[in-house]
């Protein structure tokens, strides 16, 4: 233990308190010999770094139990790494990071659930950069993570709803794919450039109808206004 603590740079006091309140894992014992490892090292550097962020111990406590247990990344990529999005390997403090003050265990257990977060050894693995940033900016804008987060999931079912939508007319009208290997899935060419120009265009023109509903006097142009289209005069 005393080398442990100094190797973390932190008293030997201080070390013997985490390991009372479990936020060390027991050493491995050989007779009167107690062994500590690198993992042990990991966890007393995560919790300095936990506290220089703000949490407090009952949080790093918390946040400990929520982290181990979770699911491990293997579980988290079940069959195999997205083949469009980049996994993102995180410590503990640079999640905090990205999420100031609002790395909170409920938080964590929420992505955890969501699939967007595994766990490896002391490291976070987050499932898509694109989303760990989007949703830090989200988080930076003012919105909660735990909306983000419920966010996250509802556009998720509907994301479900256009996979199945747009695989199965592929499948049925699309070119024939290549031929695949027994138990291989193989995937409709050109489905993901085309799924993508489709909901994108979709969306954008979602966006535009609902924000001019929310324009001052968007009623009053009367319910044809909508289909002149935008920038049309409708008297012709």
């Amino acid at each position: 233990m005393e080398e442990l603590a100094r190797e973390a740079g932190i008293p030997l006091r201080t070390v013997r308190f985490y390991r009372e309140r479990g936020l060390i894992s027991p050493p491995r014992r050989e007779g009167r010999i107690a062994w500590y490892d690198d993992s042990h090292l990991a966890r007393l550097r995560t919790i300095t770094g936990l506290l220089e962020r703000g949490h407090t111990l009952t949080g790093i406590a918390d946040l400990a139990r929520t982290f181990e247990s979770g699911r491990d990344v293997a579980e988290v990529l079940g069959l195999g790494e997205p083949s469009e999005e980049t996994p993102v390997r995180l410590t503990p403090e640079q999640l905090a990071d990205y999420f100031e003050g609002e790395s909170t265990p409920e938080n964590l257990a929420l992505a955890m659930e969501l699939g967007y977060l595994g766990t490896d050894g002391e490291e976070i693995v987050h499932i898509s950069r694109r989303l760990l940033e989007v949703s830090a900016e989200l988080v930076r804008e003012g919105v909660p993570l735990a909306t983000v987060l419920a966010t996250g999931r509802r556009v998720r079912e509907h994301a479900d709803a256009l996979a199945d939508l747009f695989v199965a007319v592929l499948q049925e009208y699309g070119p024939e794919p290549p031929a695949a290997e027994a138990g291989e899935v193989v995937e409709p060419p050109q489905l993901r450039p085309l799924a993508r120009a489709v909901i994108d265009a979709e969306l954008s023109m979602a966006l535009d109808r609902r924000l001019r509903r929310e324009k001052p006097g968007a009623d009053a142009a009367g319910p044809g206004a909508d289909a002149a289209g935008p920038g049309t005069d409708a008297a012709g």
